[in-house]
């Protein structure tokens, strides 16, 4: 067999992801002096930040001299019901407003208050309005003004390249191999430093609001390179995403529609959510329909029950469907229509009305949305340290969505933006200094670890496999994720679907695709398989590990929240090494970081 020719590059930081997180650590990688790529599986821009539409949560003040990080540290805490690394939340509450401000400097174009100032708006779970937006492409500006940035500053851009494998030396990040999907030839990056950015895994569950590019690959390279994941149980299933028509099942409906007005109701016309507020919350939610609906207009600090955290509200749709009030597609509807003027929806939420009416032909200003939860967020990721966004493995960084920690149980809305630029900013900053403190003595890319990556990635390709069909494979998996690892969980379901996950691994390290490596979707699907396969796996077995209900995991068979659960994370590691089968995961419960009193005091009363 020839020799492979493979591409070679030379740099000292890597980012893997262009979206926010992948962006701002670029950024900020290059402004420490390092030389600083960027790879991404896509075109520049077309990162999943886009379809975060709802604003950039920041306890900036302009619409509540009362907010600070103080009350956002809090919400956030108690959001991830406090379980989230406490040292992430406070530098996050602190670092966010001068990030937007940064933002803003860069070119970003944000709603305006009547003063000047930069518009805030109603987001479920924070306690005021601190969302800063435009319109509800907010996530799409953010991404305009972060790329202008980066090729600004002539940041190398590699797009359409795909990540395989991290490749180290003695335990350290040397670099990585990726191939071009247009030509499949490889490409070697020689780099000590590499910044995962590469966002959610939600291309394993049948309906989801996730793009293509979403499959884990970040979850699984810190997986098989010897990183650890942290809490993978806690996937956040959005309650508003579009069940019908077919045409638009599973696209986000923006938390801001709730935010300006919109309310939920079932097939009776109830707005059922005034049955499901926990008497947690009460204190700060609206308690009748007519004082809701008042607290819009007097602008009381009170809370409408459709902006209770995303957790709530997606258990209080589930139950409405299961008891039979649902809609006739197996939703039920969320109507800003009768609350709000068209020309109101048209200017404060210009996507959505556009979006439905020319995918769907819903207008969102005349009838209600059929909508029901949707696979959204992950909040568990590799395991960083909080301040440097480290990971256990030497010269490898995580930041955004393919990171725990930040979130706890549960992410609020908006916060997922104000997390991309803070950590993306850290990472990015901690990842320079580590490469200059290397010196001469930089790790190098081993013949040996290359050569094994290599062939693993031509698996797919070689003659005399089974007839294994990685499409087919795919739809396996979507089905098992949706029906046993779904919004409810039991422990007899997810036993059935690790069983099933691992027929698929096996069935899956059969899959034999045909044609060459030149435009073959199925070879890069095959290679996809393997990453989200694995990233199943440690969903289901940390879902099977905490015998509680907390945030986005619920167990029916263990409904209540335990507090003896609280301060402990679910911790994966990978123990199979790479040439002796299937993967075998290793969940290990750990304590959470002690809270400094001076924040803890910030939380009393809160359980």
């Amino acid at each position: 067999m020839p020799e492979e020719p493979y591409e070679h590059h030379a740099y000292d930081v890597v980012v893997i992801g262009a979206g926010g997180a992948g962006l701002r650590a670029a950024i900020e990688a290059h402004n420490a002096g390092a030389k600083t790529a960027i790879i991404c599986r896509s075109l520049l821009g077309k990162a999943h930040t886009v379809m975060a539409e709802g604003g950039i949560a920041a306890a900036l003040g302009n619409l509540w001299p009362e907010d600070n990080w103080k009350v956002h540290f809090r919400d956030t805490m108690r959001g991830g019901k406090l379980l989230n690394n406490y040292r992430m939340a406070e530098l996050h509450a602190k670092e966010s407003p001068e990030r937007v401000l940064e933002l803003e400097q860069w070119g970003a174009l944000f709603d305006r208050t009547p003063a000047g100032k930069i518009s805030q708006r109603d987001f479920g779970g924070h306690r005021y309005a601190r969302l800063a937006h435009v319109g509800d492409r907010t996530g799409l500006e953010m991404i305009r003004a972060l790329q202008q940035r980066a090729v600004a500053l002539g940041i190398d851009v590699f797009m359409e390249l795909t990540v395989t494998d991290l490749l180290k030396d003695a335990g350290r990040i040397a670099g990585l191999l990726a191939y071009w999907r247009e030509s499949g030839n490889f490409v070697v990056f020689e780099a000590p430093a590499v910044v995962l950015a590469t966002g959610g895994i939600g291309k394993s569950w049948k309906v989801t609001s996730n793009s293509w590019e979403c499959t884990g690959d970040g979850h699984a390279l810190a997986l098989r390179v010897g990183a650890t994941l942290l809490n993978m149980e806690f996937v956040q299933f959005h309650p508003t995403g579009m069940v019908w028509p077919l045409s638009v099942r599973g696209l986000l409906v923006t938390e801001s529609v709730r935010g300006d007005g919109g309310v939920l109701r079932n097939s009776e016309g109830k707005r059922f959510m005034f049955d499901y507020i926990p008497e947690f919350f009460k204190a700060e939610t609206a308690d009748n329909v007519e004082e809701a609906d008042r607290w819009y207009e007097d602008k009381r600090n009170r809370r409408p029950p459709e902006l209770l955290p995303r957790d709530e509200v997606a258990r209080a749709i589930n139950a409405e469907i299961k008891a039979g009030r649902g809609s006739p597609h197996g939703g039920i509807f969320l109507d800003i229509a009768s609350r709000r003027s068209p020309e109101f929806i048209k200017r404060r939420l210009p996507s959505m009305y556009h979006q439905f009416k020319e995918l769907a032909d819903v207008d969102i200003t005349k009838q209600p949305m059929e909508i029901g939860p949707t696979c959204h967020y992950v909040m568990g990721g590799v395991e960083v340290d909080a301040d440097t966004q480290a990971s256990v493995v030497p010269g490898l960084y995580a930041a955004g969505e393919v990171a725990g920690g930040m979130h706890g149980a549960n992410r609020l809305g908006g916060n997922s933006l104000s997390d991309l630029l803070v950590f993306g900013k850290r990472a990015g900053e901690f990842a320079a200094a580590y490469v200059k403190s290397l010196g001469a003595t930089r790790p190098k890319v081993s013949e040996a670890e290359l050569s094994t990556a290599t062939a693993d990635a031509l698996a797919p390709l070689r003659a005399g496999k089974a007839e294994e069909n990685p499409y087919a494979l795919h739809q396996e998996l979507q089905e098992t994720m949706q029906e046993l690892v779904g919004i409810i969980r039991v422990e007899a379901e997810l036993k059935e679907a690790l069983e099933r996950i691992a027929l698929l691994q096996a069935r899956a390290a059969q899959v034999s695709v045909g044609g060459g490596r030149h435009y073959n979707p199925g070879w890069h699907l095959a290679l996809d398989l393997r990453n989200m396969l694995l990233v199943s796996q440690a969903v289901a077995m940390a879902a099977l590990e905490r015998q509680e209900s907390r945030g986005a995991h619920t167990r029916d068979d263990f409904p209540m929240t335990e507090l003896s659960w609280g301060d402990r994370n679910v911790v994966l590691e990978l123990k199979t090494p790479r040439e002796s089968g299937l993967p075998a995961l290793a969940t290990r419960e750990q304590p959470l970081p002690k809270m400094p009193p001076e924040l803890a005091e910030l939380l009393e009363g809160d359980h």
